[in-house]
């Protein structure tokens, strides 16, 4: 593996933990909050988003319009049982889903969750630092590469290893920031 290969892994992992932080609700109206809702669509999981137009109309409101007035009740139904903890409201041509500010203990749980996804962002990085510190043994033991490069190899990994596992912690204290502020 090459130094450029495994940065551009680790990055794909950042981004999949900031879309991760992108679902958790910060008492602010935010579409990607439904991002991972999946509604049964002539029996298909189908991501919401397919299936409806999402805007938020003020601070406090995210308006769902379906594209099929068929599906109201399957994305109403779809957005009940998910974990998002909002009650959907059916006016027969759209949804709206009000946001209700987050109560002191319900911002301090959704930090324990930041926190969670946190930690699982920067396992991601480290697996993909032990994959290719695995490789360059391996490498190395075949003679394909000296003492010496294997060790700077590794050297370099680690410093990007560190790079990226500091860019989830500040990505982690932006998000508990939001949760924090009123």
């Amino acid at each position: 593996m090459k130094l450029p290969e495994i940065e551009s892994h680790m990055q794909r992992a950042i981004d999949a933990t900031q879309r991760s932080f992108n679902t958790i609700r910060t008492g602010r109206a935010n579409a990607a909050i439904l991002d991972r809702i999946m509604v049964e669509y002539y029996g298909t999981p189908t991501p919401l988003k397919s299936l409806a137009g999402i805007s938020t109309p003020d601070s406090s409101t995210i308006m769902i319009q379906p594209y099929d007035r068929n599906t109201l009740n399957l994305i109403e139904k779809a957005i009940l049982i998910s974990d998002v903890g909002l009650n959907p409201s059916n006016d027969g041509s759209l949804i709206r889903l009000n946001i209700p500010p987050l109560t002191s203990d319900r911002r301090k749980e959704l930090v324990k969750q930041v926190a969670k996804l946190a930690e699982e962002g920067k396992v991601s990085v480290r697996n993909i630092r032990r994959d290719a510190i695995d490789a360059i043994r391996k490498q190395e033991k075949a003679g394909e590469l000296s003492e010496d490069e294997a060790r700077d190899l590794q050297d370099n990994i680690q410093k990007l290893t560190d790079k990226y596992v500091t860019k989830v912690e500040q990505l982690s204290a932006e998000k508990e920031s939001d949760i924090m502020t009123i």
